[in-house]
């Protein structure tokens, strides 16, 4: 067992798969409630992780245009499954938050300001393109003009153990966004898997604390390199690519393009991608009423620009038709996002390709518009 001091920040540790238990408990003791991937209802969701039996070992996903299948081979390892359709978002945008409630008491209208008590996650298993997706939720969260309270809490009390990831799904495309599958930083701890053990790069003060006490110890060089040649083949494997020069320029200054219209046939405006993006933050405000009218309060939930009525304003709807709905998506998504945060909105995670049921690939429509463009 090392002492505290003898490891610092961006050092690499190995920790036998056989002690990570240790390191959940650690979690616990601190009190975060621990949350990753794991399998239930034969997909793969986002839950509390007690112990390493908790983990999807031995899966793989299997990903398509409008396809996803969780396949258990029996292979050795816990993270070579890559997520289904739920993000890290739920935990800290969730889909509905109560913002006051008013009571009507005597005549008068007492408000009750809702107070955020949420628990402190230790966020198991991020990739690289979740982490991004993070990072950029931040921008519009918590900037010097407005910072959402109940997003500031649950992100500053949040643990990350991120991970690399080795075996990228075949919707992937983090490699053209240079959003992985390799994590250079912004956990407390990140991750590597290999075969036997786990390698742990220091990310934070925080990530060095916890493994104090830890049986770790100095990542040999043979295993760096392992790791290395790992994250090289992933790199290689993915499943998309998407050309990202002059993204924003292309989609901006070709808002009238035919291409456009084409998406009436197939887009339903389901807002399934919205809802699995992981950077989409798009919210309404609901008023509910209690039957006797002496009660009612106000949430905010999640919304999505292919909803007909996100677009409603006095006077009319500004994207009344699908084609117009699908633009505004994709342009704010790599094109204003980027005049907006100074970054584009998509990490290239997939998932929007996955779970669309009508199997739209905006790999595909990106490159196609670039075609018809260049034509």
């Amino acid at each position: 067992m090392q002492n505290e001091f003898i490891f610092g920040v961006n050092s690499t540790v190995a920790l036998q798969k056989k002690d990570f238990d240790l390191l959940l408990k650690k979690l616990q003791e601190l009190g975060y409630e621990v949350v990753g991937p794991r399998v239930d209802e034969q997909t793969l969701r986002y839950g509390q992780i007690n112990t390493m039996n908790d983990l999807p070992k031995g899966y793989i996903s299997k990903q398509e245009a409008g396809r996803f299948q969780l396949i258990h081979t029996g292979h050795s390892r816990y993270f070579d499954v890559i997520p289904g359709a739920q993000s890290w978002k739920q935990f800290l945008f969730p889909s509905r938050v109560e913002l006051f409630e008013l009571n009507k008491n005597a005549g008068r209208w007492d408000i009750n300001r809702t107070e955020s008590h949420s628990p402190a996650y230790a966020f198991i298993g991020v990739r690289g393109c979740e982490l991004a997706a993070i990072q950029i939720q931040d921008k519009a969260f918590i900037r010097e003009d407005f910072t959402d309270p109940f997003y500031q809490e649950r992100r500053e009390r949040a643990f990350l153990i991120a991970v690399n990831c080795s075996n990228p799904a075949g919707t992937c495309f983090c490699a053209s966004m240079g959003t992985g599958p390799r994590v250079e930083s912004g956990a407390d701890l990140i991750l590597t898997e290999l075969d036997n053990v786990f390698l742990l790069k220091i990310g934070s003060e925080l990530g060095r604390n916890v493994l104090n006490g830890l049986p770790v110890e100095s990542a040999s060089a043979f295993l760096l390199q392992a790791a290395e040649r790992e994250l090289e083949q992933a790199s290689k494997k993915m499943g998309r690519t998407l050309d990202t020069e002059d993204l924003p320029e292309l989609l901006l200054e070709n808002l009238d393009a035919a291409h456009w219209q084409k998406i009436n046939s197939r887009c339903l405006s389901c807002a399934n991608c919205t809802q699995v993006c992981p950077t989409c933050f798009c919210w309404d405000t609901v008023d509910t009423m209690s039957l006797n009218g002496t009660e009612t309060k106000r949430e905010r939930v999640w919304d999505s620009c292919f909803n007909p009525g996100y677009s409603y304003q006095a006077g009319g709807n500004t994207r009344p038709t699908i084609h117009s709905r699908y633009r505004q998506w994709l342009s704010h998504k790599f094109g204003t996002w980027k005049v907006q945060y100074g970054t584009l909105g998509c990490t290239g995670c997939g998932r929007c390709i996955t779970w669309c049921p009508a199997g739209i690939d905006i790999t595909e429509e990106i490159a196609a518009l670039r075609k018809e463009v260049k034509k």
